[in-house]
């Protein structure tokens, strides 16, 4: 079935459909990774958003539902060049196409990916329509299509309700704004009580319950949207327990302390992105998915210093809070899929949550 590509500029690609025979308007952004494609789906961080994969073949190894980064896939829609039908792995359970389908997430295939990505590249990341319809009619979905914004996300993908992950010595405190399984499992391993809390919970319950640490997680949308969780975020760290933000986690922090983040024209998602951490001098490999960062010469310089930098663009990738157990980082030391380069921050923040509790 021919399947089309509408862009917000009036682009239009035509390719065949594959996954779910639906329609969708969402923001089109591009994930450079050659694999990963499956953690990508799934996690949540994509919520609002349809992906471009620039590899040019997709789905070559199937799916294996325990890589999955949530309990259900969050993305939009899949564009990609060319769909794999014959997947080939020992650990496949399905076909990249019928894990579309049965979660009812449309895609097109046949597409110039590499033209698309140059297009996004140039303009900046815009909205786009998915759709099956040949009688499409540009003048009146177009407006649409401009008008789209993602809406509430953060609250959409978190928990309903607190649940306990695992027990183990320390007891961490995860905020769930869209947190990848990665996070609470690099967290396990390392012997920790993980109580895992929704978006939405007061600063003060969290505090009650006494964690030896916070995590802040990942998740989707623009920081600035989420005023109430910013006020929460804010009481916690003023409370001086140690704190650990990743991605969404590390913007929200920034801005309950004065900083300010932006909208990147094009933002930075795959597994191959060089920090450096300013401390050492070292430069690791990153996997990122984001599309705000803290603005430069925002944070304020009694607060925070800039702990590691993009060393492609220089943009802001780490905190260090001033007098506080508190470091945020911009990129995923989790890292699934992707180099596991930044593992040790986790080690950092069980040994900030053991010098705490010595204190």
């Amino acid at each position: 079935m021919r399947a089309f590509l509408i862009l917000a500029d009036g682009t239009v690609f035509e390719g065949k459909a594959i996954g779910a025979r639906k329609e969708v308007i969402s923001e089109i952004v591009f994930n450079t990774s050659m694999t990963g494609y499956l953690e990508i789906l799934t996690d949540a961080s994509y919520a609002g958003q349809a992906v471009v994969m620039t590899y040019p073949l997709i789905g070559n190894y199937g799916v294996a539902y325990e890589d999955m980064e949530d309990d259900r896939p969050w993305a939009d829609g899949f564009i990609v060049r060319e769909l794999s039908r014959h997947p080939s792995n020992f650990r496949n359970t399905s076909s990249l196409e019928q894990f579309l389908i049965d979660n009812d997430i449309p895609g097109i295939e046949g597409i110039d990916t590499r033209a698309l990505t140059k297009i996004l590249r140039s303009q900046g990341t815009m909205n786009g329509m998915i759709t099956t319809d040949e009688n499409y009619d540009l003048e009146e979905v177009l407006p649409k299509i401009q008008a789209f914004k993602a809406k509430d996300v953060v609250y959409r993908v978190s928990c309903p309700e607190k649940y306990k992950y695992s027990d183990g010595k320390y007891k961490v405190a995860l905020m769930d704004f869209g947190a990848k399984q990665n996070i609470l499992r690099e967290l396990a391993k390392r012997d920790c009580q993980i109580q895992v809390y929704p978006a939405g919970t007061t600063a003060e319950e969290i505090i009650q319950d006494a964690p030896d640490g916070i995590m802040l997680s990942n998740g989707p949308g623009d920081p600035q949207d989420c005023g109430e969780i910013i006020k929460n975020v804010k009481k916690l760290f003023e409370s001086g327990i140690p704190m650990f933000g990743i991605c969404l986690g590390h913007q929200l922090l920034a801005l309950a302390n004065g900083s300010d983040t932006r909208k990147m024209k094009w933002g930075h998602r795959g597994v191959n992105h060089p920090v450096k951490d300013l401390a050492s001098g070292r430069v690791y490999i990153s996997t990122q998915n984001h599309g705000y960062v803290v603005a430069d010469k925002t944070v304020p310089e009694d607060v925070a210093e800039v702990s590691f930098i993009n060393a492609n663009d220089g943009s802001t990738e780490g905190l260090h809070y001033l007098g506080k157990n508190v470091f945020t980082v911009q990129f995923h030391p989790e890292a699934c899929g992707g180099p596991q380069d930044t593992g040790f921050l986790f080690d950092k923040f069980i040994q900030m949550m053991e010098v705490a509790k010595d204190a």
